[in-house]
């Protein structure tokens, strides 16, 4: 083709197939005839018309077939519809009308493509050839669906009805080009579409041999920046660039570049160098086309390989289109794979997510569990505990008691406690022998208990009978008091006024363990384990003797005992309770300078928390009830009121706790432990579990996207084929210049 052609400036400068489509199947024009003949333009339907009417203007006599009607009309001369008389067959006849050399050409060059091309099932087939014919003609078979270009009018195609013609184009393409062609002209006005919309490739008139030094000019908008020159060498990326128009075209629903702007600028030069230059100038300063970008549906792959095709650079495009056919299958690869990764990565993901809940709920029960079990043991020791201190302070007392007993019912005492007697004729006091005896007994009590390891009586004394005390040890200034009023004294089971001591008041007649007092001293709970003396015939009472003690100092020994199997001294400890009115007798914390340091606000405190109290009530109602026997009550969660009033430490204040009462004293002894740390082995073990179970959730994660990046990998290899060593086995194999599937070659 030379510059002078006439056509070829038509093919250049003319009207480009309007873009547009949509799913072609849904397509069909209400315009198409019954026989469903080709999709033809305004222009082309009247002209088509007015060459149907006159059957002298048919272009020639095809023997063996009737020519119907006139499906276009273009530069190189018109295309009828054609039956063929025996068979019935519709074809499509393509005849060069104009007699000049150039449609000779044309007419060789199509044909001559054809043929070579003709096994490609995606090419269109040719039929047969009038040579000798006036006009000459060729013959094609007819695809009743039209061109592509007629189903763009309507508007862009679905991204995967665009994807599915590119890659059957491309694939008539890799054909072509695998016997040396390239096609040059690919727009949409040159793909049909069969009955079942499988696109062909057609018009192969600008077509050139991949060795061809000759120009070929495209279709502006869809031709290649380089083509655009009359002195270009073909070169197959000229039909990427095209397939990339294409694509773009089917995706956005207009040719790239192309606005009526630009369209009337080129359509006002007047020479076809001034047109190419000003396409060349137009796609080179022109920023990159973005509209298929906005396209729902298509992905970042797809847009790259858009992209690739539109380079204006050759250089930067794919190679050839056996390069973008790879990109697009390794595309629908990709996307076929993403179902089964998700599924691969996710379902396990939700797996274990799903597990995460049950797996939680199996370490709570289990966490649970532990902590009653523990909870149980820890309360059935300190019950033991309990048992064990509150006989041991119950044996105490009742040794005291007995050696008071044994030592009120000797003469000895009980003649000196008489008062003075007559000798040689001289009344003689006996309180000194008395005082001595008693301090001598005393003394002998003391080392004893020494021996036994045992706590110290705070004091003894001797009160008379009208409750003045004679006697004590140590001594000190309550010597000559009167103590009518204490309950040792009297055993009422209160302490009076000393300002209000009933008249007549008596000693007690048997041996006593008093109420509790305060001391005036240390302003500590104390105890005084009291009997009487009775004169020799045992009809009078003539004093009462007494021993007394903190009762902080009969938990000292005890409390040391047990709190040296905790870590923390302060985690466990014991104390005493009146279970009469829940006031706290003894506790570690209520040492005497501490004491007297609380306001009376702060020492009326110092009580059991009301719910305590109440499961210490039902526990006394219960142990009532209940048969002869060790009896303790457990508490799970006890309040201390030593610690919420006397703590510094900040520490939790919530305790299990063991109950257990001491005889008849009314008394009630307490084992307690810091809650916290008892149950500490089931936070350190609830810690381990989700440390563990985190370990094992990483280890899950990362093993399975390990699996998946090395089935990524293999599913992601690449496999170079070699379309030229296939082929050329094929012939060697077959003896023929003919496959089904012609291979891929560098233009």
């Amino acid at each position: 083709m030379n510059e002078s052609d006439p056509q070829e400036n038509a093919q250049i400068t003319g009207d480009v197939q309007d873009s547009g489509g949509q799913e072609l199947k849904n397509q069909r024009s209400e315009a198409e005839t019954a026989d469903k003949t080709l999709v033809q333009s305004p222009e082309e339907r009247a002209q088509a018309a007015n060459l149907s009417k006159d059957r002298q203007l048919l272009p020639a006599k095809v023997p063996g077939y009737l020519l119907m009607r006139s499906l276009g009309e273009g530069s190189y001369g018109s295309v009828w519809l054609a039956q063929e008389e025996n068979t019935g067959k519709y074809v499509a006849i393509k005849f060069y009308t104009y007699r000049r050399g150039l449609d000779w050409s044309l007419l060789n060059r199509e044909v001559e493509k054809l043929a070579e091309l003709y096994t490609s099932r995606h090419i269109i087939s040719l039929q047969g050839v009038g040579w000798n014919s006036d006009p000459p003609y060729y013959m094609m078979e007819y695809l009743e669906n039209g061109s592509l270009s007629s189903f763009l009018e309507s508007g862009p195609l679905p991204v995967s009805e665009a994807v599915r013609i590119a890659k059957t184009v491309l694939l008539a393409l890799v054909h072509a080009h695998g016997r040396g062609i390239l096609h040059c002209d690919l727009k949409p006005a040159n793909i049909l579409l069969d009955a079942n919309f499988e696109p062909r490739l057609c018009d192969f008139g600008q077509s050139r041999l991949s060795d061809e030094q000759s120009p070929s000019l495209g279709t502006l908008y869809y031709m290649a920046p380089e083509q655009a020159d009359l002195q270009a060498v073909p070169d197959s990326r000229w039909d990427v660039y095209a397939l990339g128009a294409l694509l773009y075209h089917m995706l956005s629903g207009n040719a790239p570049y192309r606005t009526p702007e630009n369209e009337q600028k080129i359509r006002s030069l007047n020479t076809l160098d001034e047109k190419l230059a000003a396409y060349r100038e137009l796609i080179q300063n022109s920023p990159r086309p973005a509209e298929h970008r906005k396209v729902s549906g298509v992905d970042r792959r797809l847009v790259d390989i858009v992209d690739r095709c539109l380079e204006t650079d050759p250089k930067k495009r794919f190679p050839n289109a056996q390069a973008v056919l790879t990109s697009l299958v390794q595309r629908e690869k990709q996307r076929a794979r993403r179902p089964l990764i998700a599924l691969g990565i996710i379902a396990p993901l939700l797996l274990i997510i799903g597990l995460i809940p049950v797996a939680g709920a199996a370490v709570n029960q289990m966490v649970s569990q532990f902590r009653k079990n523990l909870t149980q043991r820890a309360l059935k020791s300190d019950s033991i505990s309990a048992n064990f201190l509150s006989q041991y302070m119950e044996r105490d007392l009742q040794d005291r008691k007995d050696q008071l007993v044994d030592l009120s019912e000797r003469t000895l005492l009980r003649s000196l406690m008489q008062g003075d007697v007559e000798e040689d004729g001289e009344l003689k006091n006996r309180y000194p022998e008395l005082f001595a005896y008693l301090m001598q007994e005393k003394n002998l009590v003391d080392e004893k208990r020494a021996a036994l390891d045992r706590e110290q009586d705070t004091s003894w004394f001797l009160t008379d009978d009208k409750g003045t005390q004679i006697w004590r040890d140590p001594s000190g200034p309550t010597i000559g008091q009167d103590f009518s009023y204490r309950d040792y004294f009297h055993g009422h089971g209160t302490e009076y006024d000393k300002d209000e001591i009933p008249e007549g008041i008596e000693p007690i007649k048997e041996p006593y363990i008093c109420q509790v007092f305060k001391s005036d001293a240390t302003h500590q709970w104390m105890v005084a384990i009291a009997v009487p003396v009775w004169d020799l015939k045992h009809e009078k009472v003539l004093g009462v003797l007494s021993r007394t003690t903190h009762l902080a100092q009969l938990l000292s020994g005890f409390d040391e005992s047990l709190s040296g199997d905790s870590e923390n001294p302060g985690d466990r400890k014991i104390a005493l309770i009146d279970s009469r009115d829940g006031k706290m007798l003894a506790h570690p914390l209520m040492t005497s300078d501490t004491l007297r340091s609380l306001s009376r606000e702060e020492v009326d405190q110092l009580v059991l928390a009301d719910n305590n109290f109440e499961q210490l009530l039902q526990f006394e109602l219960q142990q009532k009830k209940s048969e002869p026997g060790p009896v303790t009550a457990m508490v799970d969660h006890y309040q201390d009121p030593v610690e919420e009033v006397l703590s510094k430490n900040g520490k939790d204040n919530v305790w299990l706790a063991a109950f257990s009462p001491i005889g008849t004293t009314g008394w009630t002894a307490v084992v307690q432990e810091r809650r916290s740390m008892a149950l500490k082995p089931v936070a350190e073990m609830r810690n381990w579990l989700i440390q563990y179970g985190f370990i094992v959730l990483v280890t899950s994660c990362l093993l399975i996207f390990t699996v998946w990046y090395f089935v990524m990998r293999v599913l992601t290899e690449r496999r170079v084929w070699d379309w030229s060593r296939h082929h050329s086995e094929k012939r060697a194999d077959q003896g023929s210049s003919t496959a089904s599937w012609p291979g891929q070659q560098q233009s």
